[in-house]
């Protein structure tokens, strides 16, 4: 995600990082590589324009060029306005109806109706909603078949009418069948349409006015750039929107619509899918996709991630396990679970100031713990238990086991025993006070 645009925008900064003197004249022509990255990435050409001539305007204005750092100073200004761009703060979903109804919208093929899951997953399990799905794309049997598919995948009412051909009527069908049993939220999923075709958009105004939403929310697919803004700009004469939806994001994206959609429909990005799993859903902060942009991590959204998969109870019952030193390969697999739980392990690397740009070009692949889960499970449950019994005849039957070769083996076994000691170390107070005495002092 934005990976091309990071890269450009790095090097841009880099070459006034290098000059001796700073002057009007190379900060101009920074600003000149930043606005040809921002086209590179797809972002409209006028936002472009606009968006680097208040970087400058503003960067003359604090005196970058006789800053200690301007080069810095460049950069807090490039932050500023992108997180301005793209719309400042983070905007909530309106939740206010009883029950409140949310009518999607969108083009074909741009992911609306796995959106429409992921958004009853996150209504159900973030907002304590119960939500129902209404299948109201009476075009495409395999709509409503997925949508079914997705609630009974995700534990959410759904309502379909496959006998009815009228939109409309299905729609106030599903929000009576709601109201009699108790859904709080309503989320209308619409047939996929091409903006230029004007019975299918007529029909959709038709079922807006006729359940008056709470929230229109318009999907895109943010790998088709430009072409996602000038749709999302005919949707809206014709809708008038509250909020757009970026998927694809995890995808090979410029990231274009996204800095530029905002600027062009002034509607704000309220969510962003990141991945195909249904908790792959992001709420959007303008604040950490600009961090993410300019390559300063997104500490914030991993800590959030990490508490999600948080147990507390099994914090609890871990930690006496370490102190006693009996941290097994169970405990390590199941440390392993909640990772991967978290989501993609390059994006959550991505995540880690510094760590995203110097790991850019390693390919982290999703399943780059599978050869340490297959060694573990080619383990007996003694083994996984108690580590100290694994000799090297039990090394041989794991390796065979697991697919892998013995030298993999030996390196679980060491990266193991590390992790252990190193818990077991930091369980201990007054080991940790003494070691922190033992450091060499400063200047010493």
């Amino acid at each position: 995600m934005f990976e091309n645009l990071s890269d450009k925008l790095d090097r841009a900064f880099k070459v006034l990082k290098g000059q001796g003197k700073i002057t009007e004249v190379n900060v101009s022509e920074t600003l000149k590589e930043v606005r040809k990255a921002l086209l590179d990435a797809d972002v409209n050409y006028k936002v472009a324009k606009t968006f680097t001539d208040e970087v400058k305007e503003k960067a003359m204005g604090q005196q970058v060029l006789t800053s200690v750092s301007p080069g810095q100073l460049l950069i807090k200004i490039t932050h500023a306005e992108l997180v301005k761009l793209m719309g400042g703060e983070k905007t909530d979903i309106k939740l206010g109806g009883n029950p409140t109804i949310i009518l999607m919208s969108g083009l074909q093929g741009s992911g609306k109706t796995t959106f429409t899951g992921k958004l009853g997953l996150y209504l159900k399990t973030k907002k304590g909603k119960k939500p129902l799905l209404v299948a109201c794309d009476i075009y495409r049997p395999a709509a409503i078949d997925q949508l079914h598919i997705l609630g009974d995948q995700i534990g959410v009412d759904v309502f379909s009418d496959r006998e009815n051909k009228d939109a409309v009527s299905i729609a106030r069908k599903g929000i009576q069948f709601a109201k009699e049993n108790g859904n709080s939220v309503v989320i209308i999923d619409t047939a996929g349409r091409l903006a230029v075709d004007e019975v299918m958009m007529n029909e959709i105004a038709a079922v807006k006015k006729a359940v008056n939403p709470d929230e229109i929310l318009f999907v895109v697919d943010a790998m088709t750039g430009q072409d996602a803004v000038n749709t999302a700009r005919t949707f809206n004469e014709k809708l008038d929107f509250d909020g757009v939806i970026l998927t694809k994001l995890d995808g090979d994206t410029r990231g274009g619509a996204a800095l530029s959609i905002r600027s062009v429909v002034n509607k704000p990005i309220k969510f962003v899918g990141t991945g195909e799993k249904m908790d792959a859903l992001d709420v959007f902060y303008p604040e950490r996709m600009a961090d993410r942009i300019l390559g300063m991590g997104d500490v914030v959204t991993l800590v959030e991630r990490a508490q999600e998969q948080y147990d507390e109870v099994e914090a609890k019952r871990l930690q006496k396990k370490i102190a006693k030193n009996q941290f097994s390969f169970n405990d390590f697999l199941s440390q392993l679970q909640q990772i991967k739980k978290m989501g993609n392990l390059k994006d959550l690397v991505g995540m880690i100031p510094g760590v995203g740009k110097a790991l850019k070009d390693v390919d982290i692949k999703e399943d780059a713990f599978k050869n340490i889960e297959a060694i573990i499970h080619s383990m007996t449950p003694a083994e996984r238990e108690n580590p100290d019994l694994i000799n090297g005849n039990r090394k041989q039957r794991i390796a065979k086991g697991s697919g892998t070769n013995i030298q993999e083996v030996n390196k679980l076994m060491k990266q193991f025993e590390d992790t252990r000691k190193m818990m077991k170390m930091m369980s201990n107070k007054d080991q940790m006070m003494k070691m922190m005495r033992n450091m060499p002092k400063q200047g010493k």
